[in-house]
């Protein structure tokens, strides 16, 4: 098991949002959390990273006690986080967001990352923040593997993204996946991320209402209805 969330509780402030949360990671998988707006998909992501601690569980990575450890040593030890607003840096040109990240050797180099997203490549000294939508997605996700993370955490990478966006998101999704990318994504679009995802996690009100092979959930509408509304 690469990564192994146990039955993690977490709060802000008094509110309790993930109640015994678990789910694990296997290597070169990737895996989706679906759920409606609010059920607790991010709070999962920032329980991991560390951003919102949880008081009680258990996470693993590769052996690692995550528990205690700050979100900069989560992050040298291997798993990258793309937030839902992406944070990249506006006043710094496409090569410079990269550069930044880069932080131990692995396969993603400049010339990677340029091949797997070749809109990227053509225009390396524009200015983070006149990039379009989808191209500041692209250069947020490109931004982490610079890293060469093991495990790469993707908040709701869809989000306000255009339609043909999307379309061109999920082929990217797809070559990632060919390139044995391990990653967890949090999602409100299920078509988008059953499309190329091994398995799934439904959430409903901070808990794991369900889990299992992506293939075998589309073929559940009742269930999709009652937890996604679709």
């Amino acid at each position: 098991m690469l990564l192994e969330v146990d039955r993690i509780n977490t709060f802000y402030g008094m509110s309790h949002i993930l109640f015994d949360l678990s789910l694990n990671l296997e290597k070169e998988e990737i895996v989706c959390l679906l759920g409606r707006n609010g059920v607790g998909k991010t709070t999962t992501l920032r329980s991991i990273m560390g951003l919102t601690p949880p008081r009680s569980g258990r996470i693993l990575f590769s052996g690692n006690r995550l528990l205690g450890k700050q979100t900069y040593r989560i992050s040298r030890l291997g798993i990258a986080l793309v937030p839902e607003d992406r944070l990249i840096i506006p006043d710094l040109t496409v090569r410079e967001n990269l550069e930044l990240a880069i932080r131990r050797p692995g396969p993603w180099t400049l010339k990677t990352v340029y091949d797997v997203f070749p809109r990227l490549g053509e225009r390396p000294t524009q200015v983070g923040g006149t990039l379009s939508g989808g191209e500041q997605q692209m250069l947020a996700i490109a931004r982490a593997l610079m890293g060469n993370p093991e495990v790469l955490l993707l908040d709701e990478p869809s989000e306000g993204l255009a339609p043909v966006i999307v379309k061109s998101l999920a082929q990217l999704m797809r070559v990632l996946k060919e390139k044995g990318v391990t990653t967890l994504l949090t999602e409100q679009n299920s078509s988008f991320a059953l499309a190329f995802s091994d398995r799934t996690y439904l959430m409903e009100k901070g808990e794991i209402s369900w889990e299992g092979g992506s293939k075998e959930l589309k073929s559940k509408p009742d269930i999709m209805k009652r937890y996604l509304g679709v």
